[in-house]
């Protein structure tokens, strides 16, 4: 069915949900094809059945019609290590790319798409559809990677090759750096809109740290708990206020960011970010006597 289709909602296996990139819109990949939504309004915006089997992921470019899909298996024709590019509004195959192993992730922006395997990375242009890059990790089971997705400035994060590191590609400058983000192995990560920033949380999920990805300096790390938990997500918000982080833990933690970008020069890759001296902030104590303490949210 396309969108708007007034088919009743049945009881349906969901693999995978995600945001475009702008937040505007969502996708959902499920046992019998995909679903997008936008926000505002709050609406079902398509809907496409699979006869033979669905998704297990969909990806999204902005508000286009163009999706990354990787199947689940049951149709051969969408399989679990193969990414189809895919125009709905023209009903037209733009590319299909076959892998040695399962896709973990795929990521898209204007001008690159993202393919992540457990030991690596392919990253290939979307004007030509040639791979650029092929980058290897250590064990990647999440198929943890980001884009940037702003006009002039292209940066790519995923794990390095040893635990704790993250690489960071900025494909304008063609730069690598390679920064030492945990001593454990990395659970989550998230760039800024421009890439100018990462945040990270390690398998242990205490500490989330934020670094600067030109020089890759420390800026603040923030506390959230003293136990250990899985992070399910790091979000920032885009004037980069607020930092929130959710767990297995059922609450979402939220913090006040120290960090401020001063400006930049996108034509020489060089930065100006405010809140050098690495600060730290604790979700512990009240908020009278640490004006950064993270607010708690628990589930209901």
């Amino acid at each position: 069915g396309a969108g708007g289709s007034d088919v009743e909602d049945e009881d349906v296996d969901l693999f995978s949900v995600n945001w475009n990139q702008d937040h505007s819109c969502f996708s959902a990949a499920t046992a019998n094809g995909l679903r997008m939504f936008s926000c505002k309004p709050f609406k079902e915006q398509l809907r496409r059945i699979q006869e033979d089997g669905g998704f297990r992921i969909v990806e999204m470019l902005f508000r286009t019609n163009i999706f990354g899909l990787v199947g689940q298996g049951a149709d051969k024709q969408y399989q679990q290590n193969k990414l189809t590019i895919w125009d709905d509004c023209h009903n037209l195959l733009i590319g299909d790319f076959s892998f040695k192993s399962n896709i973990r992730a795929v990521k898209l922006s204007k001008d690159y798409f993202v393919v992540a395997l457990e030991h690596e990375i392919y990253v290939y242009s979307f004007k030509t559809l040639k791979l650029i890059h092929l980058i290897d990790t250590t064990s990647n089971p999440k198929g943890l990677c980001c884009l940037s997705h702003h006009a002039d400035i292209s940066v790519m994060a995923c794990p390095g090759m040893r635990q704790g590191i993250v690489r960071v590609e900025h494909f304008g400058s063609k730069e690598t750096k390679f920064i030492t983000a945990h001593d454990s192995n990395i659970s989550c990560m998230t760039l800024t809109v421009d890439g100018l920033l990462l945040a990270t949380a390690s398998v242990r999920g205490t500490l989330i740290r934020i670094f600067n990805t030109m020089d890759g300096a420390c800026l603040q790390e923030v506390r959230r708990g003293v136990d250990k938990a899985e992070i399910y997500s790091i979000a920032l918000s885009p004037n980069l206020q607020w930092l929130a982080v959710s767990s297995d833990k059922g609450t979402m933690h939220i913090f006040s960011l120290r960090v401020r970008p001063r400006g930049k020069d996108a034509s020489n890759g060089k930065s100006a970010i405010a809140g050098r001296q690495m600060d730290r902030s604790y979700s512990s104590g009240s908020v009278g006597s640490n004006a950064s303490s993270s607010l708690s949210f628990m589930k209901g």
